[in-house]
């Protein structure tokens, strides 16, 4: 999907996209458009729709198949707000890029795994095998680095959030390691031994996060957030939907709808 295809589905005009129809802006700004990515995401803010109209905003709910393009949305003014990310990949895309977003809330963190179709437990992966991982620096580096915290390879010291296959140092079992788009990790599994997926992706497949073979530590700096523009961080409707998010009533969504596989942060 290109980005032109997205902004033609957001339903905005040229004139709104190049700031020539303020006024026309004005007239929606109780409309809150969220970006987030297909599956839980997705699923925790249609949620907040009621809970936000209540506070007098519509929420409108926008999906995206990739992690790029919903922050390049949120930064010319297509959406109000993304929840999608965690800070280290915020900050990646901040720093490569140059988005004017920031950071207004946590909300839920989503313990990345490890999972195969081939092997039910890591001590069955043979050496020598291939397993694949994200090709962006900040998931890529947390798969690499949730490797080394369960003793699969040791990085080079001092690689921060962002290592990358170059810093492997010891690798003991001789894994091949395939960097590929974080969205394809899923399809990956039939060709792999084993493969690094975000939560997320797993959920949105129908695989049981209790299903990973290796799986994250569930405290970490891999919290999702709610992202906006930093022009915008002090708006009330910023307030509003941080408080619709973190309400009692998504806390218990999220407790009964994932059993435990994401976690709250409230």
């Amino acid at each position: 999907m290109t980005f032109t295809t997205r902004r033609a589905a957001l339903g905005l005009s040229a004139a709104l996209l190049t700031g020539l129809a303020v006024p026309a802006f004005a007239q929606q700004a109780q409309i809150v458009r969220v970006g987030v990515t297909p599956g839980p995401h997705a699923e925790i803010v249609e949620q907040i729709k009621p809970i936000l109209a209540k506070r007098g905003y519509e929420l409108k709910v926008f999906e995206f198949s990739d992690f790029v393009i919903p922050n390049q949305a949120l930064d010319i003014g297509d959406l109000e707000a993304n929840a999608f990310q965690h800070q280290p990949y915020l900050d990646n895309q901040v720093k490569d890029r140059g988005f004017k977003i920031v950071s207004v809330a946590t909300t839920v963190n989503f313990p990345m795994g490890i999972y195969s179709t081939r092997y039910k437990s890591w001590a069955e992966v043979p050496d020598g095998a291939t397993i694949s991982i994200q090709n962006d620096p900040t998931n890529g580096g947390r798969a690499l680095l949730l490797l080394q915290d369960k003793g699969v390879l040791k990085l080079k010291d001092g690689v921060g959030f962002k290592p990358t296959v170059a810093d492997i140092v010891e690798n003991p079992k001789k894994l091949k390691v395939l960097e590929i788009d974080a969205g394809q990790t899923v399809r990956s599994l039939s060709d792999v031994a084993a493969a690094a997926i975000n939560t997320s992706y797993a959920v949105d497949a129908k695989i049981d996060p209790a299903s990973a073979i290796l799986r994250e530590a569930p405290k970490g700096p891999y919290t999702n957030l709610i992202a906006v523009r930093a022009a915008d961080k002090d708006k009330p409707w910023v307030q509003a939907l941080v408080e619709s998010y973190r309400s009692p009533e998504i806390k218990a969504f999220v407790a009964e709808r994932f059993k435990g596989s994401i976690l709250p942060t409230w």
